[in-house]
């Protein structure tokens, strides 16, 4: 450009405004990036929408999103509105700007500076505050609904004698508000007096007044108010003292009011509270004095009596009243926390019985009897077995199953079985090739039950199984065999459009089909298909091929996932389990209603009490929420998910529960009656183990209903760690078919043992009746061992295994070699006054990778055995002839033998066609498998009809040794 004049000569940099272009591109970016944003936050929204609305619990979702949002938006506007109306109040209340001292000249810089901006800066602090509060508020949803649809527990505390609700439903929510209510006065403390010194009404370094009248009286209302919540808190501490949690040496975590709590803490914060309204009047009366002297002097005032009354009162209390005679002192305490806290985990009902531990029957052959009708002793260990589930019933590598398989009852000619259970599900690790179409496509679920009796074991250790194969068949039934919802099964697959799955495999090569089940959320709708592209970060999702009419996609497929999202506010237990019940495949998942405001019940950590051995070495098994606390549970709710379309059922189990109630008020129509479980449901359902582990922490100290004992320690047990792994945590409880000595029958039944705290003999043996639809499911025993002699508790049970010469020799010799030797559950039995232990012994040997059961050690009142076969080692222990009738199922399966030559020969020949099975089986030579298992009926029915033909003739009704031929042994042999 040419030079105009007026200034220096030479090369000028003009810095321009960007081209029309330029700015174009940047606000059209800008645009793109404000949408990106919006269509991400919407695209979370309407896929949990669709997902909820395809579980048909829609409700869950509206209730709780409208809850959050009416949260949100009342108490971000109040908090907002607290903040904004001071910080305009303080501005109105600006002094007139006269001679203007250094202070103000400097301030007077940021006066103009704000000036032209005032309103918006206003709003933007307004607003940042009530996004944060209303954000804190949204997280309350679940106080709220509890203290809106709260119902009576119709108990009251014995301290204040109010309703247990009040403590369980209503003081959250107030201490909620009153958390609020403080955080609004001090922001608009702050925002006020922050205003009052920009605009002069407030001044530190010039001359004068410190304060104007008009800054004075409005700081002083909002202490006033400051001190008047202050003042509630006093007073709702009162009633918290009731849930308060303290260490109390003599029993460790304590909840409630102790003696100094009740004389010292409670009236000490009645004081406070009359200091603190006194005080908070005086600042309210600034007002009209215009002088902070008064409420100064109070504030002073007040800080002074907390730390004189509610701090060293109860320590000069402690000191002096307490501590020279506690258990006295306490004692009435202690049996308010007794009594609360048994009736919070609900073992109020405990029935503690002495047991001798010793018998005083004479009679071997009583007792070997008695063995066989006192219990169904579970051989097969669940989590031990699931290698030899693997590599007996995987069938192909994408399949799996879980690492700890589940015990359940099934009956067989009706009579109840004790089974082994585990589904053989989806393994993505095991695809032949991972890629997008495999992975979400074409291998979407897992096929089959696979079953096994839990009290044997065929001729070679194998499990004897009762549901087998590809497809599963045996005594099942007919059923859906499909799972695409399971344990294992963490990634979403599309189903149902052009693209086929893999069904299975058999010996005509792989079989395909389609999803018929209507589970999941249609991608039809090209708006769903990039929600979900955009949700699941996966762009093929909105444009492959492989996605057309029909499909749909299903994510949140594990049990405990689906549950947890249609019931947010229950507790989910760390073990689903499957049962085959109508036809289907039924995940049964029991649920928990629980509360922290139990007034007197002692806390537990829910993490810290559901942990164990297995919990601790295995992933699979979950632990409870983890870090929850909590001083009251029930395991009020039985779930159901279908594993083929994944819905889910909610039946109320615990139908007295105020929590349920309340929360089926907050949801209603969500949770089916009781009424609605069928009869082939409920004869699955069984007492779940976390809540069985929390209770038997519990009962380490709370089996004592007496004060002074509980005080003195002296009746402290544990539970002992697991004896048959160093793992150093906690033995599980274990699921067994089993009478106690006031039993008349087997009942299904959940057991641990304890131990003397920091000792290894056993104190005592707990049960409980884990059988649902039982007169007294859920009634817990206890037997009490005597305290005036030692008997053995499992660690030393265990370590007379291992350091018994005879026994010793033969586990080295079961691990020579390449092999090694893994102990099964460690079965405790009451009998007869004594106690029977029970364990598998499993060998890992040669090339086998998997487990087989080799050997059982047993022992009883002294005598130990260990013996190839259950009833071998108990005829050994009992000193039995070997003529008592053996347990059902005791663990030999070969055909037996006969001195008719013609019986002999036919038997000869099962035994020949049992081999070959047994090793086409360790070939996996399905085929050869087969034709050995024919050649084996035929021989066992050659061998029947000559056993009928010699019975016929008379002549061998005299044999003493005549075999049993009936196709029971048909159906064990071929196992």
């Amino acid at each position: 450009m040419p030079d105009r004049g007026g200034g220096p000569t030479g090369p000028r940099i003009r810095v321009g405004r960007p081209s029309r272009r330029v700015r174009t591109l940047l606000m059209t970016l800008g645009v793109l990036a404000v949408l990106a944003m919006a269509f991400t936050m919407f695209a979370g929204f309407w896929t949990d929408w669709l997902w909820y609305r395809s579980v048909n619990y829609s409700s869950v979702f509206t209730t709780t999103l409208w809850t959050k949002i009416g949260l949100f938006f009342v108490f971000g506007l109040l908090m907002a509105a607290a903040v904004g109306v001071n910080v305009w109040l303080a501005h109105r209340l600006r002094p007139p700007l006269s001679a203007m001292s250094m202070e103000q000249q400097n301030l007077d810089r940021y006066r103009m500076g704000i000036a032209p901006y005032k309103k918006w800066l206003l709003l933007a602090v307004t607003s940042l505050v009530g996004l944060i509060a209303g954000a804190s508020a949204a997280g309350q949803w679940r106080t709220w609904l509890m203290w809106v649809n709260g119902v009576p527990f119709h108990q009251k505390d014995p301290q204040f004698h109010l309703d247990v609700s009040f403590y369980a439903f209503d003081l959250p929510w107030y201490r909620f508000l009153l958390g609020f209510g403080f955080a609004a006065a001090v922001l608009s403390l702050i925002a006020a007096a922050l205003t009052h010194y920009l605009y002069g009404g407030l001044r530190i370094t010039s001359p004068g007044a410190r304060a104007t009248a008009a800054a004075t009286g409005h700081l002083s209302v909002l202490l006033g108010i400051f001190v008047a919540l202050k003042a509630v808190a006093y007073w709702l501490d009162r009633y918290g003292l009731a849930v308060k949690s303290s260490d109390f040496k003599a029993t460790g975590n304590w909840t409630g009011l102790r003696y100094v709590d009740a004389n010292a803490y409670l009236p000490a914060k009645t004081i406070l509270f009359c200091i603190a309204v006194i005080c908070a009047v005086l600042f309210f009366a600034t007002l009209w004095r215009r002088t902070w002297q008064l409420p100064v002097i109070g504030f002073g005032l007040m800080v002074l009596s907390a730390i004189l009354i509610g701090g060293l009162y109860p320590a000069i209390v402690q000191k002096f009243q307490v501590q020279p005679n506690e258990q006295a002192k306490e004692a009435p305490y202690v049996e308010k926390n007794l009594k609360a806290t048994r009736e919070a985990y609900g073992i109020d009902g405990a029935q503690v019985s002495e047991y001798a531990g010793k018998s005083d029957t004479t009679d071997k052959t009583k007792l070997r009897d008695d063995a066989n009708d006192t219990a169904s002793i579970r051989l097969l260990d669940p989590n031990i077995v699931s290698p030899t589930f693997q590599q007996l019933q995987q069938m192909k590598g994408y399949y799996a199953f879980p690492t700890n398989l589940d015990v359940d009852r099934y009956s067989k000619d009706g009579k109840d079985q004790d089974t082994v259970i585990g589904l053989r599900e989806l393994n993505l690790s095991g695809i032949p090739k991972n890629n997008w179409i495999n992975d979400h496509f074409r291998y979407t679920h897992g096929y089959g039950v696979v079953a096994a009796k839990g009290t044997t074991a065929d001729a070679d250790g194998r499990p004897v199984f009762t549901e087998s194969d590809m497809p599963s068949v045996g005594d099942l039934g007919s059923y859906q065999q499909r799972i695409y919802y399971g344990e294992k099964t963490s990634q979403y697959s599309i189903v149902g459009g052009p693209q086929k799955e893999i069904d299975y495999s058999d010996d005509n090569g792989e079989k395909t089909t389609s999803y018929k089940g209507k589970s999941g959320v249609n991608l039809s709708n090209p708006l769903n298909r990039a929600a979900y592209a955009v949700a699941f970060s996966e762009p093929q999702i909105l444009y492959s091929g492989a996605i057309g009419e029909g499909s749909r996609i299903l994510y949140n497929r594990t049990p405990k996932d689906r549950v947890e999202a249609v019931a947010p506010w229950l507790t989910i237990d760390g073990d689903a389990y499957p049962a085959v019940v109508d036809g289907k495949i039924q995940w049964i998942v029991d649920a928990y209603t629980t509360t922290n405001g139990y007034p007197y019940a002692s806390r537990t950590t829910l993490g810290d009490t559901t942990a164990d051995s297995l919990t601790a070495t295995n992933n699979q098994r979950a632990v409870v929420a983890q870090q929850n606390q909590v001083n009251y549970i029930r395991n009020s709710v039985k779930a159901t998910v279908d594993a083929y379309t994944g819905e889910v059922k909610l039946y109320q189990w615990d139908t007295k529960d105020p929590v349920l109630k309340t929360w089926m008020k907050a949801f209603p129509n969500t949770v089916k009656k009781k009424t609605e479980i069928s009869q082939s449901l409920m004869d699955h359902l069984r007492y779940p183990q976390d809540l069985f582990k929390v209770q038997r922490e519990l009962l380490t100290r709370y089996h004592v209903k007496d004060a002074q004992t509980f005080l003195s320690g002296s009746e402290v047990w544990q539970v002992p760690d697991d004896p048959t792994n160093k793992s150093g945590n906690a033995v599980p409880p274990y699921y067994l078919s089993m009478a106690m000595p006031d039993q008349q029958a087997q009942v299904f039944s959940l057991t641990t043992t304890f131990t003397p705290n920091n000792r290894d003999n056993l104190s005592a043996f707990m049960s409980v009746n884990a059988e649902a639809g039982t007169s007294d499911y859920g009634k817990i025993r206890v037997l009490k061992l005597p305290t005036s002699r030692t008997v053995d508790g499992p660690k030393q049970v265990q370590s007379q295994f291992n350091s018994e010469q005879d026994i010793a020799e033969s586990i080295r010799l079961l691990r020579g070699g390449d092999s090694e030797v893994e102990y099964g559950n460690l079965m405790t039995v009451p009998l007869d006054g004594g106690l029977l232990y029970v364990e598998p012994v499993y060998v890992r040997g040669g090339g086998l990778k998997y487990p087989l059961l080799r050997k059982v050690l047993v022992t009883y009142g002294g005598n130990t055995a260990f013996e190839d076969t259950l009833g071998q080692a108990l005829n050994k222990v009992f000193e039995a002839d070997g003529t008592t009738t053996p347990p059902p199922d005791e663990g030999t399966t070969k055909p037996p033998t006969s001195s008719n030559p013609t019986v002999q020969a036919a038997l000869d020949d099962a035994q020949k066609a049992f081999d070959q099975g047994q090793e086409a089986l360790k070939k996996g030579d399905w085929e050869a498998y087969g034709r050995a298992q024919k050649d084996l009926e035929s021989a066992l029915q050659r061998a029947k009809d000559a056993q009928a033909k010699a019975d016929k003739a008379g002549g061998s009704s005299k044999n003493s040794d005549k075999p049993s031929v009936k196709p029971s042994d048909k159906a064990s042999s071929s196992g």
